[in-house]
């Protein structure tokens, strides 16, 4: 005689209601960040070769139509990044009045009041070198860096920024861009740190949409090795303690373990950073006819919250929320 199962968890999944009655986590347009470039120029809409539909934007009509499809969309938040019209030692138009992203905050706060608006505060877009700071003997000078981030954090809040987002992985970052903030008094913006950001391969694409890449060396002395989990929580402990209001772990997909590491020694907000390169392979996989690029985007974001993170940054965000709301709608 066979002895049949008495527990039977295929029951919980042989309907689409009963599967929704017992999923155990959610994704939401409003877990979703959707990065932006903006440039300068007029009525540019100039598509990223290596991140299909992913493009650089002026600050005019074209960056009024995405922040309109992205809040008719549902999600709630951007993250901007520039490239600016000229570049030196030192990246000066991250912090000019009227540098890009400058121009792009105020445009943005004007046209969607409600948008949360996020600045990704580094330097590696604006130098001429292509790193993350001021070069010094062939290396970032961390205590002259910081000098710079925080004259661009005030810059990025006076021109309507909500969040401030430092991704240098500048030792003490967080506490001088803390103080440079209260002391302008704009003690309500908040910091987003990118607290754990890795020096990954994953980064490939994004040198493109931002004109980023380092002329020289790479960026291994200042962002992470990616074997290390112990040093992501103490980096992340570290700027808590200097008074981080969220925290994020960078790139994602190869480091949802790292994700559930820090998930489970804060009660901070934490966020993940689908990066470009996560990014394209989907995009390159799909277009190969090689996988369902729908199903397969909601499964990695999925899997990104499952592990802990409370918001993405992805650039699937559009394609997301649009999946996400057919879905609601059947």
């Amino acid at each position: 005689m066979t002895l049949l199962p008495t527990n039977r968890p295929r029951r919980r999944r042989r309907t689409g209601a009963i599967r929704q009655l017992v999923r155990e986590h959610e994704l939401a347009p409003s877990d979703l960040i959707q990065p932006l470039f903006v440039v300068h120029g007029s009525r540019l809409e100039r598509e990223i070769g290596s991140m299909p539909d992913v493009f650089q934007l002026s600050v005019d009509e074209s960056l009024d139509r995405e922040a309109d499809r992205v809040r008719s969309l549902g999600i709630q938040a951007v993250l901007l990044f520039g490239v600016p019209a000229s570049k030196d030692e030192t990246g000066s138009e991250n912090y000019a009045e009227n540098g890009i992203v400058q121009q792009a905050l105020r445009r943005l706060r004007s046209r969607h009041p409600d948008l949360l608006l996020i600045s990704d505060l580094c330097c590696c877009e604006y130098t001429s070198h292509g790193h993350c700071g001021v070069v010094r003997n062939g290396s970032v000078d961390n205590d002259a860096t910081l000098e710079i981030l925080a004259r661009a954090a005030v810059s990025h809040a006076a021109a309507g920024a909500d969040i401030i987002a430092p991704s240098g992985m500048m030792d003490g970052m967080v506490a001088t861009i803390r103080a440079a903030l209260d002391g302008a008094g704009y003690a309500d913006q908040a910091i987003l740190s990118y607290a754990v950001k890795y020096a990954s391969a994953f980064y490939g694409p994004f040198r493109e949409a931002a004109q980023s890449a380092p002329a020289f060396g790479d960026r291994r002395q200042y962002q992470m090795d990616p074997a290390n989990v112990r040093e992501a929580v103490l980096e992340a402990a570290l700027d808590e303690a200097e008074g981080a209001d969220l925290l994020m772990v960078k790139p994602a997909l190869a480091y949802l373990d790292v994700v559930r590491a820090v998930r489970e020694r804060t009660q901070l907000p934490l966020l993940a950073y689908n990066v470009s390169g996560e990014y394209s392979m989907v995009k390159a996989a799909a277009r190969q006819g090689w996988i369902d690029e729908g199903r397969v985007v909601i499964e990695a974001l999925t899997g990104m919250r499952r592990a802990g993170a409370d918001a993405i940054i992805t650039y699937h965000a559009k394609a997301a929320a649009a999946m996400l709301a057919q879905q609601a709608g059947q």
